[in-house]
């Protein structure tokens, strides 16, 4: 019994400090951390502050690009017709022919 009330009284102290500890002192803001309320912005001023912002963006952007010409523009890729990539894949397999006859290639069986 006395194991008992010992161990249900060193639980309710346990409860009592924490709860104890947890609550503040009454002060709604001590550290002053939060800010002043103010009135909200109305429409006008919001577009006038992201126009602001807008352009100071572009002008950091600018300033940020490197100097010198860009990077060339691609071109356009060159398009085969049928009868010069036909030529191509004859010439090819001339070649490929050529060095079977003569026995240069390094693939397949020999």
């Amino acid at each position: 019994m006395k194991k008992t009330l010992l161990t249900m009284s060193i639980v309710l102290a346990q409860m009592l400090a924490v709860s104890a500890f947890a609550q503040t002192k009454g002060e709604a803001d001590p550290a002053q951390s939060k800010a002043i309320p103010s009135a909200p912005a109305t429409a006008a001023e919001k577009a006038q502050a992201k126009a602001t912002r807008k352009a100071e963006g572009a002008k950091a952007a600018k300033a940020d690009m490197p100097a010198g010409p860009g990077p060339e523009p691609k071109g356009v890729a060159k398009v085969a017709t049928k009868e010069e990539k036909a030529a191509a894949k004859a010439k090819r397999k001339a070649a490929a022919k050529e060095a079977v006859k003569k026995g240069q290639t390094t693939s397949g069986e020999k």
